[in-house]
């Protein structure tokens, strides 16, 4: 019986994964996964992926994507789960034996030098899936100029990212300590060579490196207290706003005025909070 299986890493990453790799991360992981789930799925049918074919999850973390993905291609495809950490990795080997899914492989490295942790994938991957890991990356047009190499002509390369983020993410009605801390976050981000609006770059650094544009579009959410999304940003806050207070980017007094202003939104019934829109593209090699 064969196992899913791992490539020694081509390259230590360098960076660890910017809101940490904890239990209760892995936790919103996959809650966030679920919350998302429906959207996803949406773009994977625009993507056309199908049985059979290779597909590339980039950025993978514990791998709730990769073993839907598994899923689709079933066992005459292959998914090949990329991540910069050990330990979601782990997990993801963990849940693909324990699903008896033998066709997903592992391998640790960094999205920005696919070739280096890819070797021998020129022109063998069908499709790539790609969310929420541009706006972190230093090089974002690293890992699309890398991808031209690995995709088969007429690969197609589905993307879920932000744009607008800290303009659009916020409470109604409107509380400054709220829109603080929000602010502060896309610092953080940025800090690290990221950028929350990424998604307005992607289109462009797409066509420059041989791909055609096929599908744009974005989802816009609101949850309401009491409702299944509220608990998506809700985890959120939990993991990463303490974070926020330790690298310096806002206070203990922020943060508890922060918790204050979130504590009183869930308990008013006339609040809701607009959720980041979640943009997404699908790109085909040409």
């Amino acid at each position: 019986m064969t196992t899913p299986t791992a490539r020694a890493p081509q390259s230590n990453p360098a960076r660890d994964y910017v809101l940490g790799t904890q239990s209760d991360e892995a936790v919103r992981l996959g809650l966030q996964h679920r919350l998302w789930s429906a959207a996803t799925h949406e773009l994977w049918e625009r993507a056309r992926i199908q049985p059979g074919e290779s597909v590339l999850d980039l950025g993978c973390g514990p791998g709730h994507a990769a073993m839907d993905l598994a899923q689709i291609v079933g066992p005459t495809g292959r998914v090949i789960a990329l991540d910069e950490s050990a330990t979601f990795l782990k997990q993801l080997h963990d849940h693909a034996v324990s699903r008896k899914f033998h066709h997903i492989e592992r391998v640790l490295g960094d999205v920005q030098d696919l070739t280096s942790v890819l070797p021998g994938e020129d022109e063998q991957i069908d499709a790539a899936y790609i969310r929420w890991v541009l706006c972190f990356v230093p090089r974002p047009e690293d890992v699309v100029k890398e991808l031209h190499k690995v995709l088969k002509v007429g690969g197609r390369v589905a993307v879920q990212d932000y744009f607008n983020y800290e303009r659009c993410l916020t409470l109604a009605p409107k509380r400054e300590a709220f829109t603080k801390v929000i602010q502060a976050v896309a610092a953080s981000w940025r800090s690290r060579g990221g950028d929350t609006d990424i998604m307005g770059k992607l289109p462009g650094m797409f066509l420059r490196h041989g791909f055609r544009i096929e599908h744009l579009g974005v989802v816009q959410r609101i949850a309401r207290p009491g409702s299944q999304l509220w608990h998506w940003p809700n985890s959120f806050w939990q993991t990463f706003v303490p974070r926020l207070v330790e690298t310096g980017f806002i206070t203990a007094e922020e943060m508890a005025a922060f918790n204050k202003a979130w504590e009183d939104a869930g308990k008013d019934p006339a609040s809701f909070i607009q959720l980041p829109p979640v943009f997404e593209m699908v790109a085909v090699k040409e």
